[in-house]
């Protein structure tokens, strides 16, 4: 039971901030919406280290990969809101605004995990 608890708490906090980034940045005005691609880059670096850490330190116990993780990251990150995103994008017929946002996503979350897991040896 408590590690479910970690879960929906980081959970909850990774949702919230989550919300605060995508209600100042994101604006469908915009060609790409910022807050959406930053949550998603923060939270895939953000895993990298906290995964790396673990892996070098041995410090990070479960239910400090529960919260964080499981919980924050998994709150946080927004790949629902991106397929969402998305999908208004061909529904409008916007090809060229969605190939950057969808491009750009995948490139930079992908290397944002590697970045984490190389920041993380230098703690």
């Amino acid at each position: 039971m408590k590690q479910v608890l970690l879960v929906f708490i980081g959970g909850g906090l990774g949702s919230v901030a989550r919300y605060l980034i995508s209600l100042k940045l994101n604006n469908f005005e915009n060609a790409i919406p910022y807050g959406t691609l930053l949550a998603n880059i923060l939270g895939s670096l953000l895993i990298g280290i906290i995964f790396g850490y673990s892996a070098k330190s041995g410090y990070l116990n479960e239910n400090h990969s529960l919260f964080l993780a499981t919980g924050f990251c998994g709150g946080f990150t927004t790949f629902s809101t991106f397929a969402y995103e998305n999908h208004v994008y061909i529904k409008g017929g916007d090809y060229f605004g969605m190939l950057p946002y969808l491009i750009a996503t995948f490139i930079l979350a992908i290397s944002a995990v590697f970045l984490g897991m190389y920041a993380s040896k230098l703690l």
